[in-house]
């Protein structure tokens, strides 16, 4: 049987795997046993699976393969990120970042090869989306995380972020199951709690996973609450209007009472000026909110320049006086293009 003609086995649920066993004359709790080393142990062969007799791994073999990721480089910055360049099964390159502070590890994953959208600022927006990734894939990209955080820093992973290459939300489907295995207690068993699907705002699949009723946390990637200036620097705006998002975001406030996170970059002249903290303030005022004020990494052309620290200053003050929680991130990993926004596949 040829091998690009077998099926990736890690797209069948436990019951198929079960009925799969069944089938062959076996026992239908071997699907299990397949099942547990395909997810809680994370097996990159059926060689790996032990306590499976070795008849057995030589038929799964037969049958199928597992379209495991492969870390092809890994560099690390001087500050102690470490960037991946993950290798898919077809060839193709994602990237995915370990972000470590004194007390937590965050996995910074990938959710397409490429991206959907088109935010002037963002280099992965510069690579044209060649598909999504499957949810193994992105499954791979925390597993292989979490294994150098143990390995480099003595600590399991804590926390994970979609804010890696693509639109988390242009993958809907893929990334919810991918988020379901890795917080399974047959997955990694991590909490929902700790994970953040960062949007750049698609206002039907907002609403979406508030119907959902997903756990994990919401981050919007806003950057302006003036419509001329968000569709500017974020072209598809002028299809998903700040109107259009409000109203999904009070959808999914409404129905989870969960705070939103937004994530807003302040550039020289084009958005640092006081009616811009303004608007910002009124698009805020529907529910609790938080925001992050990122500083801005360079993609070379220098058409974008992160703002003075007195624009800054104003941001955090107008926003503390308005009683909304604000920090400022200083990026990590910019050395080696690890940075927010900087995801290229460059090498």
């Amino acid at each position: 049987m040829e091998t690009k003609k077998k099926k990736d086995i890690r797209a069948l649920t436990k019951d198929q795997l079960r009925d799969f066993f069944v089938a062959q004359g076996d026992k239908a709790f071997r699907g299990n046993q397949v099942y547990e080393w395909l997810w809680q142990k994370a097996a990159h062969s059926f060689e790996a699976m032990t306590n499976i007799s070795k008849e057995t791994r030589n038929m799964l073999e037969a049958h199928f393969v597992i379209n495991h990721i492969k870390v092809d480089q890994m560099q690390r910055s001087k500050d102690g990120t470490i960037k991946n360049a993950v290798r898919l099964h077809d060839g193709l390159v994602v990237e995915s970042v370990l972000i470590p502070t004194s007390t937590r590890s965050t996995a910074c994953v990938s959710s397409q090869v490429g991206c959907s959208l088109d935010c002037r600022f963002c280099a992965t927006a510069r690579l044209k989306r060649m598909r999504n990734l499957n949810p193994d894939e992105i499954y791979d990209q925390v597993v292989a995380i979490d294994n150098e955080s143990r390995l480099y820093f003595d600590r399991p992973l804590s926390n994970i972020v979609f804010m890696g290459m693509g639109e988390p939300l242009m993958n809907y489907n893929n990334v919810l199951e991918a988020i379901d295995k890795i917080t399974s207690p047959e997955g990694l068993g991590m909490s929902p709690k700790r994970i953040t699907v960062s949007t750049s705002g698609v206002p039907k699949l907002i609403k979406k996973m508030a119907d959902d009723q997903v756990r994990f946390k919401l981050a919007v990637s806003l950057h302006s609450a003036i419509d001329e200036v968000r569709t500017s620097i974020m072209p598809f705006n002028a299809t998903f209007t700040l109107a259009d998002l409000r109203e999904a975001l009070e959808y999914w406030y409404a129905k989870t009472k969960s705070r939103i996170t937004y994530e807003y970059v302040v550039w020289k002249g084009i958005n640092d000026a006081r009616h811009d903290v303004d608007a910002l303030v009124r698009f805020c005022a529907f529910a609790p909110s938080k925001v992050n004020l990122i500083e801005y990494n360079p993609i070379d052309d220098g058409a974008f320049q992160q703002a003075h620290d007195s624009a800054i200053a104003m941001y955090v003050d107008t926003l503390e006086r308005n009683g909304i929680v604000v920090t400022v991130r200083r990026s990590r990993g910019k050395d080696i293009d690890a940075a927010c926004g900087q995801l290229a596949n460059k090498g």
